[in-house]
């Protein structure tokens, strides 16, 4: 059976006519450049690279008291407890604490009403309100992460069980912690690419090509790319000023392109029928 042969795109087609041809669309996935980029980065980034490693724990056998001097000592918002083998068993916090220092002034049932109303559940709040233990107060049920957990999987575990932190655990034994904080920080430092000043037109066009693939509402089939040196030219359409204004940020995070030029025009409301 005869094979379809197909010829190579034109490089002027290539760099004036966009991305209208798929030989020549750059991946969306950022690993695609990386042999363009001197400065490697990670932007999957995993929870053994944002975790709180200086981990502050404590045994069953210690007090609340105890681990109220810790927090406070080491100005820290949890504790973990873990067993004999370092092992996460349960986990203190702020909150764990202040139910405490709530349930102290609830009003208490008269001793006829508490005959009626007189539960398991009763039992285990009197144990968590009156024990000076930690274990008696401990979460029991903690989530724990893999070392190799993505961040993004990390961030929905904290928004569904509605936690602020997360053990992270290798080999059953705790080697850090991500919290709220963690995530935030991860947040802020935005990864950047930093380009090999002697890469050609066409490399800096595909890497700059696939930051813009990664803008959500950016259609890269409507845009039309030109780079001569330092110079980068956008044009094309875009839904919406933030969409414009993401593209913006996109290529700001890319070290050594030099001047950036965006002309992105609006879709009309009668090209989608409104």
């Amino acid at each position: 059976m005869a094979s379809k042969h197909e010829e190579p795109p034109d490089p002027l087609e290539a760099k004036y006519l966009g991305l209208r041809d798929d030989r020549v669309r750059p991946p969306t996935d950022l690993a695609g450049f990386l042999p363009f980029i001197i400065t490697k980065k990670e932007f999957k980034m995993q929870a053994q690279d944002i975790m709180t490693k200086n981990i502050i724990s404590a045994n069953v056998d210690v007090t609340v008291e105890e681990i109220a001097a810790l927090m406070m000592e080491n100005h820290i918002s949890a504790v973990p407890i873990l067993d004999d083998d370092g092992a996460v068993i349960g986990l203190i916090s702020e909150g764990d604490l202040m139910r405490r220092v709530e349930g102290s002034g609830t009003a208490h049932k008269s001793w006829w009403l508490s005959l009626f109303s007189w539960s398991e559940n009763t039992a285990r709040d009197f144990i968590t309100m009156r024990s000076h233990r930690a274990k008696d107060i401990m979460t029991q049920k903690v989530h724990v992460v893999a070392p190799e957990t993505p961040v993004a999987d990390i961030a929905r575990l904290l928004e569904e069980k509605r936690i602020k932190r997360v053990p992270v655990v290798e080999n059953g034994r705790i080697v850090g912690i991500v919290s709220r904080g963690n995530l935030m920080q991860a947040l802020a430092s935005t990864p950047r690419v930093t380009l090999d000043p002697s890469i050609s037109n066409r490399e800096k066009r595909e890497i700059v090509m696939g930051a813009l693939a990664q803008v959500p509402g950016l259609n890269p089939a409507h845009l039309n790319v030109v780079v001569e040196g330092d110079h980068v030219d956008v044009w094309g359409l875009a839904d919406s000023d933030a969409v414009e204004k993401a593209a913006s940020v996109a290529l700001d995070n890319i070290d050594g392109l030099g001047e950036v030029s965006i002309n992105l025009g609006r879709i009309p409301n009668y090209a989608w029928g409104i």
